[in-house]
């Protein structure tokens, strides 16, 4: 990656035109052949930018930065340099979420009994017509039960459990089967429809569930 910090005004020709008059920039220059002109008060924005494949021509004052299929370029004029540096970054792992949905079935699975007493794991992602439920399980007095995951819980996730539990109750070897609607956050709307299908909701803690005690403790 190459950082050049920069006066310059900046002219893009295509589609159609705009300028960026002279003034301090940063122009970063990726590996990937992208070039992006940012400003100090934008936040992550760039000002103007051009996406690969692209090529960059200096010629002296003048930097031309030209789209290798639509002919669209940018057009930069340097006054002043005051810095030019390049940086091998490597090849990214990329970005790793904490608190995704798997990982929030993965910890319910393993700490079944956050659900209630006495309640053992089936399998998870137990496998129906239309697509996998989270976890199937059986409650405290041995009676099935099916457990939709979210982060956020709205109402297409109670349509979804709705549709699973639909299927389950056509196995007799599951019969009857009710539903649990898991998530660190649901929406009131969502209660309202799980409770008119009878499905019961729960608050998942994710912090609780990986062991961090949280500092005000509080009940599902």
């Amino acid at each position: 990656m190459r950082l050049v910090i920069a006066r310059c005004s900046v002219d893009y020709v295509g589609r159609l035109t705009a300028h960026l008059p002279m003034a301090p920039r940063l122009v970063l220059i990726k590996a990937d052949g992208s070039v992006s002109i940012h400003a100090d008060d934008r936040a992550f924005k760039p000002l103007n930018w051009m996406n690969p494949p692209c090529k960059l021509k200096e010629d002296g004052e003048t930097w031309t930065v030209t789209h290798g299929k639509t002919g669209e370029k940018l057009v930069l004029t340097m006054e002043e340099i005051l810095h030019d540096s390049s940086h091998e970054l490597g090849v990214d792992p990329g970005l790793i979420k904490d608190g995704v949905e798997a990982h929030l079935q993965e910890l319910l699975a393993e700490h079944i009994t956050t659900l209630g007493d006495g309640y053992s794991l089936i399998r998870r992602e137990y496998m129906t017509a239309i697509g996998p439920v989270d976890i199937l399980c059986r409650d405290g007095l041995g009676a099935t039960v099916a457990v939709e995951i979210k982060r956020r819980g709205e109402i297409d996730g109670v349509e979804q459990l709705t549709r699973y539990l639909e299927l389950l109750n056509r196995d007799p070897l599951l019969s009857p089967v009710r539903g649990i609607f898991a998530a660190q956050e649901i929406k009131p709307q969502a209660r309202v429809l799980a409770s008119d299908r009878g499905i019961d909701c729960v608050t998942l803690d994710y912090d609780s569930l990986r062991g961090i005690e949280p500092e005000n403790p509080t009940l599902f």
